[in-house]
């Protein structure tokens, strides 16, 4: 049967785009968008209503404020039902140079990126194990794989984050749970965009990431690194010298 998706963090272009796969290829009939302003999310419906048959709702979430995580999933699971699967797709970069001298910045970039991540995380698996199924994505990062000095704040974070969910997945291991770790490297979207960042060797496309973990879900990959070659630079990654490590860009 079509699922029920939830995407925490319902402006994300990533987030937005592997819905609109999933329905476009039948696998969902019902997408709730996650996010702050709520009211607000009106083109982000309209492409996905634009990609097939789909019931689309949205519904307001502070991803910062963790009191509110649970009081969220129960409205969800109360008007639309327990979620299928769900897609934690919020974040930010951040400010690199910012951060290195404003502890208060360095603090909300590791508590959107990580904390809060973990929090719902915990709280969305431990639903989904009472029910006994389900499907988790979450989005690490290149950048998390071994942190650059360019980019530690935010890269930390996504290090915090992938270990959290490897260990989770192990956790979820035969309980009818699975969850997908979704490592892109650069992406090329608006985020960046407005960030000023140059696009990356091995970039990709919201799209292209979406494509990706799609099928990846289609074969309950345990971990999509996009693209594909990406897995084999990592590998070289971790084997560079500190010293040369140091100086790489972001």
């Amino acid at each position: 049967m079509p699922d029920t998706v939830l995407v925490l963090g319902g402006r994300s272009e990533i987030g937005v785009a592997l819905a609109r796969r999933l329905v476009a290829e039948g696998r969902a009939s019902t997408v709730v968008l996650a996010a702050r302003r709520a009211d607000d999310l009106a083109a982000e419906a309209r492409a996905l209503a634009d990609a097939g048959s789909v019931r689309v709702a949205t519904v307001e979430f502070d991803a910062d404020d963790l009191a509110s995580h649970a009081a969220l999933l129960d409205t969800v699971e109360r008007e639309h039902g327990a979620p299928d699967t769900v897609v934690v797709a919020f974040g930010v970069l951040g400010d690199q140079q910012r951060a290195e001298v404003d502890a208060e910045h360095a603090l909300a970039v590791v508590h959107t990126d990580y904390t809060a991540q973990v929090g719902i995380l915990t709280r969305v698996a431990a639903r989904m194990r009472a029910r006994g199924h389900g499907e988790i994505v979450v989005f690490s990062s290149v950048a998390g794989w071994r942190v650059r000095r360019a980019n530690y704040v935010y890269g930390s974070a996504k290090a915090g984050l992938d270990g959290f969910a490897s260990g989770l997945a192990d956790a979820l291991h035969g309980s009818g749970v699975h969850l997908t770790l979704v490592r892109p490297g650069f992406v090329v979207g608006r985020m960046t965009a407005d960030s000023g960042l140059a696009p990356a060797p091995l970039s990709s496309t919201p799209d292209e990431v979406a494509d990706a973990v799609a099928a990846g879900l289609a074969r309950r990959r345990d971990v999509v690194w996009v693209p594909a070659p990406l897995r084999v630079l990592a590998v070289v990654m971790r084997l560079l010298p500190a010293a040369v490590w140091r100086r790489m860009p972001r």
